[in-house]
């Protein structure tokens, strides 16, 4: 008997055909089955976007703030009206849960869930779920740490990747529809993998008919092959050369603004954004290297490199477009930001180039409905 994922019309005539119904996915109309005939497909394995470990090298330099990420994306620019105009918006992280007691992520109190366990508990033994967390909704308001992307934004963390650091492509889609359904308007995924599947297809179309942004990181494997990863690949579709799409995928520069040496290029690339050493809060419960800090702090904060990284911020800076431009759509933010990333046209290394969160403030600010249109007139390279 082997697992497979099927999709039926009818959920009644699927267990009469004498499988064994183990999981259902009633939104994408999609179920997990044991049958010892092979009639559907196997759930797909992706992995979280990491660089090997968690980055040693420290980031920080005299002049240089720890969360240099920040200064990089000029958010130190954005109104501060904007960031708390963007409690209006709410940022699903999906990912390995999060550590609650982190000072960023506790002043925002987040609601939960776990497709895992089935329950609100999302304790973070990884570790990357609090890293990519923070950098997506971190208190701005706090004091404490660093200051995540989306301003005011609130957080829903729906743990989905196991302690071994893999996902399914079942409990990925399950995860997304759970999100779509609390009320996310942005949805962040920094997984990825070499091969996609139906049910994820279907559960990313899904959220983008309902109007949900859908970020995803662009993959590290630039010097392994530099494979396509998805779902990152299905958002801004292979052969696009960054126009159109239903989401974006995210590549990852270095303190210096040049793409990290490991961020995949091509042509399924959105945008970039900082992504090499970044400086974030960890998880008390995960064996990370913890930062030797000058002041003082009831949390522990560190560097970690990945385009996992470079993604929560760009779904952060999403919720400010939309926090200045309540009028958009989904697919409209995904172009403000493209139109006023840091770059001179499209190329395969950085996309449109580098994000640029005031930039795309302001760009949507000025955006009424339908008259969005790209401003980039260079021919793709």
């Amino acid at each position: 008997m082997t697992r497979q994922v099927v999709s039926y019309r009818s959920l009644a005539q699927l267990q009469r055909s004498g499988v064994r119904v183990v999981r259902t996915l009633p939104a994408l109309r999609t179920a997990v089955v044991e049958s010892s005939d092979r009639f559907g497909e196997r759930p797909v394995l992706r992995r979280v976007l990491t660089v090997d470990e968690p980055a040693l090298a420290e980031t920080y330099q005299p002049g240089v703030a720890w969360e240099w990420q920040w200064d990089a994306a000029r958010m130190g620019e954005v109104p501060d009206w904007v960031l708390r105009a963007a409690a209006g918006v709410k940022i699903a992280v999906i990912d390995s849960g999060a550590d609650l007691s982190a000072p960023d992520l506790a002043d925002k109190a987040p609601a939960t869930w776990s497709v895992l366990s089935r329950s609100n508990r999302v304790r973070d033994g990884l570790g990357h779920g609090t890293f990519v967390s923070s950098l997506a909704a971190g208190s701005v308001a706090n004091g404490v740490g660093i200051s995540g992307f989306g301003g005011d934004a609130r957080l829903l963390v729906v743990q989905a990747i196991g302690a071994d650091g893999y996902i399914t492509d079942v409990d990925e889609a399950a995860a997304i529809v759970y999100a779509v359904k609390h009320g996310a308007r942005i949805v962040n995924l920094s997984i990825g993998g070499a091969e996609t599947s139906r049910v994820e297809q279907r559960a990313v179309r899904w959220a983008a008919r309902r109007g949900v942004l859908v970020v995803a990181a662009a993959g590290n494997e630039h010097d392994a092959g530099n494979l396509p990863e998805y779902p990152a690949a299905l958002l801004q579709p292979l052969g696009s050369n960054g126009r159109g799409g239903i989401g974006l995928a995210v590549g990852a520069t270095s303190l210096d603004g040049s793409r990290a040496y490991f961020s995949n290029t091509g042509s399924y690339l959105s945008l970039a954004a900082p992504g090499f050493n970044v400086f974030a809060a960890e998880s008390a419960d995960a064996d990370w290297p913890r930062a030797q800090l000058p002041w003082t702090s009831p949390g522990y904060y560190g560097w970690a490199s990945g385009t996992s990284f470079a993604s929560p911020e760009v779904a952060g800076a999403a919720a400010l477009v939309w926090a200045a431009n309540p009028r958009l759509t989904a697919r409209q933010v995904a172009e403000v930001l493209k139109q006023s990333a840091d770059g001179s046209g499209w190329n395969r290394s950085l996309g449109w180039g580098r994000l640029d969160a005031a930039a795309a403030v302001q760009l949507a600010l000025g955006t009424k409905g339908n008259a969005l249109r790209r401003a980039h007139s260079s021919r793709p390279q």
